[in-house]
């Protein structure tokens, strides 16, 4: 089976999950082509899971101080370079094309009517999912934007009969045996690095480690300055006692699979930020703030404690398994065999 994978490069939520997908589909029978879009080539690292892939200038959104600049996405994208790169993108050579929210890959599988199964965290967002933020546009940017014949939604519960458990590398997300450092994580790469180091120092009693891929390795007070990577944020992650940051999918995951305490911050204007936010504090499962609020951060510091582990299964070997098969069973027995 040769298969096309498109992967939605704008957060490092998506690129996370490929790789995690990657791995298991690189021990698999399957050959597999991979296409990034929505960021600039450049700006990509630890690509090496991926072999020759292929990149495209895609779609994606801007943000300004955390939250979504409506003006400056409309500038960054062009509808007529998007429409060239699905007609120029010849999908004849393969027998099913998978899409992980990227819309030229999806678009291309729907020009030629070739099968196309999309996998990720938007296609949970239906009728029963939890909710915050919608607006008509974003309502149709979830259902247009990378459409699929058929879809595996991923979240934190059973919303539906297609949503599964969230898909994490449970090999790189694990806590060690002596937590070393203690240190409060910090990613949130849509929000201004200074201000939010500048916010960070006004707590002199705690030690921060700040990610972001604009930074530099450097010591600002309390504030350790790291640049994104994959290994290092993994490893700082898993010796952490608690994290703040955006309201993504994937790094909220791996804090309630480790069991740390999460206070995030959604993405102003962005639907899916800000539903995913409504999901974790309902479920019980995190704290939120809308925006940079210094007496919130004080007082999850000083209340925080270790949640209680919502340990993630092996969902990205169980999705491979399943697609090796042959017939496939409906998704929805995979997701009953996943939710125990």
């Amino acid at each position: 089976m040769k298969i096309l994978y498109g992967i939605q490069a704008t957060g490092n939520g998506h690129i996370s999950r490929g790789r995690v997908m990657a791995k298991y589909l690189a021990q698999s029978q399957i050959d597999v082509t991979y296409l990034f879009s929505g960021r600039e080539q450049h700006n990509l690292f630890e690509m090496e899971a991926f072999g020759e892939y292929i990149h495209r200038k895609g779609l994606t959104f801007a943000t300004v101080n955390g939250q979504i600049n409506h003006l400056k996405t409309f500038k960054d994208n062009s509808l007529i370079d998007f429409i060239k790169d699905v007609k120029s993108l010849n999908v004849d050579a393969y027998d099913l094309i998978i899409t992980d929210f990227e819309p030229i890959t999806a678009w291309a599988a729907k020009r030629a009517k070739k099968p196309s199964l999309a996998i990720g965290h938007q296609y949970a967002f239906d009728k029963n999912t939890p909710l915050a933020g919608e607006s008509f546009i974003a309502k149709a940017i979830m259902r247009y934007f990378a459409p699929a014949q058929e879809k595996i939604g991923l979240h934190w519960a059973k919303y539906d009969a297609h949503v599964l458990p969230p898909i994490i590398d449970n090999s790189l997300v694990k806590q060690p045996k002596n937590n070393a450092h203690n240190a409060i994580l910090v990613y949130l790469p849509f929000e201004n690095q200074q201000e939010v180091c500048d916010l960070l120092n006004r707590f002199p009693l705690y030690n921060f480690i700040q990610y972001s891929s604009e930074l530099t390795e450097q010591q600002q007070g309390n504030v350790t300055q790291k640049r994104a990577s994959l290994v290092g944020f993994k490893n700082d992650l898993c010796q952490s006692s608690g994290v703040i940051c955006n309201s993504g999918f994937e790094l909220n995951s791996e804090c309630l699979h480790l069991g740390l305490p999460i206070l995030t911050k959604p993405i102003k204007g962005q639907m899916e930020q800000e539903s995913n936010a409504l999901a974790l504090a309902s479920l019980g499962l995190g704290q939120v703030m809308l925006y940079l609020d210094e007496s919130i951060i004080e007082q999850w510091l000083l209340t925080q404690h270790q949640v209680t582990k919502k340990e993630m299964p092996d969902v990205a070997k169980a999705i491979v398994n399943w697609l090796v098969d042959t017939p496939r069973s409906p998704v929805s027995e995979l997701a009953n065999h996943l939710w125990v």
